[in-house]
Formats: structure tokens, sequence, C-alpha cells
């Protein structure tokens, strides 16, 4: 079994071109989407149309994409209203049609946030200063409770991590595919910057003697999508694109 794990595209059509590339270069048809297509100011609609034609994807709903069905449109906020606009009717039926959780081969499982919640981190904590730590161990197996998949996949954080648990389970976390770095405002406000622009995913193999895992950081042309970000306002989408921080 050798399987390619996307996340968090986020609207960044280039990002996700240069990705699905790469992924074809690496002879990978299988393909594990774990949610976040659009929510942003980038190209929400053309990423759409490059998700709803591919045949070997799996994938499944993220919390940004649970907003564009669940949320009135004067909710959605700076987000995921833009990314609403760009959408067409065809676009959101196929988004619902996505499960928020999924099983892969009977051996994998996959989820956004955590298996039981779209919006929350799991192999990550917000930390108000440097942006993202590592959770305790003790915190990322009691969210793995009832869940005895070998491999175990998330997104969310948009920081690429593999954590192995005490009896062997893996969870992974393949990065973000076209959001390097955000802030976020709510009650406790912190910022998460990768400090690279590259478009993340990773690569899970299961060989006779266990699982391999390998990230893979892909450049492809981020000034495009940072100066549409900055032409629609958003200098925090702007800054992290360019370079990998909120500056």
């Amino acid at each position: 079994m050798r399987f390619a794990v996307i996340s968090d595209i986020h609207g960044n059509c280039l990002a996700l071109e240069a990705v699905l590339d790469d992924i074809s270069r690496q002879g990978i048809d299988q393909i594990l989407n774990l949610g976040d297509h659009f929510g942003g100011p980038l190209e929400a609609g053309k990423t759409a149309d490059i998700l709803t034609k591919q045949k070997t994807m799996l994938s499944i709903k993220g919390n940004h994409d649970r907003f564009l069905l669940e949320l009135p449109r004067a909710e959605l906020g700076a987000w995921d209203g833009p990314a609403f606009a760009q959408l067409s009717k065809t676009h959101l039926q196929w988004v619902a049609t996505l499960p928020g959780t999924a099983v892969f081969e009977d051996d994998v499982f996959l989820c956004h946030g955590i298996p039981t919640s779209d919006n929350s981190h799991w192999l990550d904590t917000p930390n108000e200063k440097i942006g993202m730590n590592l959770r305790p161990l003790a915190d990322i197996e009691r969210d793995a409770l009832g869940f005895d998949f070998p491999v175990m996949l998330c997104g969310h954080s948009h920081v690429s991590r593999l954590v192995r648990l005490s009896d062997g389970r893996c969870v992974l976390n393949p990065g973000s595919v076209g959001c390097p770095g955000f802030k976020d405002t709510r009650a406790t406000p912190y910022v998460m910057h990768t400090g690279s622009p590259s478009a993340a995913y990773a690569i899970v193999v299961r060989r006779n003697q266990g699982w391999d895992f390998t990230f893979r950081h892909v450049s492809y042309d981020h000034m495009t999508m940072a100066r549409l970000a900055q032409s629609k306002g958003m200098q925090d989408w702007a800054s992290a694109l360019a370079g990998g921080w909120i500056s």
C-alpha cells in the first residue's frame, strides 16, 4: 500500500497543482485528502474545479468546508465569505457529499482535527508566543481512544508532524498544501507560521516490517498567490504565502 496525504489547501490552486504534479512524479495514484479545501481569499473556484475532477482521491470535510454548508452567508467571516462567493452550486453540492471522517483499506483513519471534532488540534496546541507546541503524549492518546487503526491522519494545525503512540499506532499530519501561516484572533489569540512558503504533503507506505512516512515540501509560484492575497487586503495571508511567516 502506498498513498499520498494532503490537507488544508485553502483555495491555493497553484500549490495544489504543484503537489498533484509531484505526487504523479512519485508514481502514486491514491490520494487521501483531509479537508479545508477553500477557506481563504485565494482561488476557491479554481481549486474546486481541480478537486471535483479527481478520480483517485478520497476526501473528507474540514471545519471550513462545514462552515460553508452550515453558517448563514453573513456569518462566514473573512476566510469563508470570499471562498463562498467563488463557489458554484455544483461545487457546494460536492462539498456536501463529503464525509466528516473516513477509513481507507481498513487500516487508515482520516479526520480533519481529532476523531470526534473537526475544529480541534490533535498533535499541536496553540502557544500565544511561538505558534504551536507538540501536545503531551497522554493528551494525544486520549483523543485516539476507541480508534484502533495502525495509521491515523489529521490536518487542521497546518504543521507537518508524526507521532507514534505507546502501542505503536501512528498519527500523522501532512501539513498544509496552501496556507503556511495564519493568525487566530479568537478567545486566545495566536499566530502559526511554518517558516517556509512551500506546499506540504506526505507519502505513506506500508511495508512488511511496518509503515514508512515521508514529508515533502514542494516549490511553486507562491509569490503570485501572495500578491493576490495582498490585492484583497489580506496582509497576514500575503506575508505567510510570501515567506512562511506572519510578519
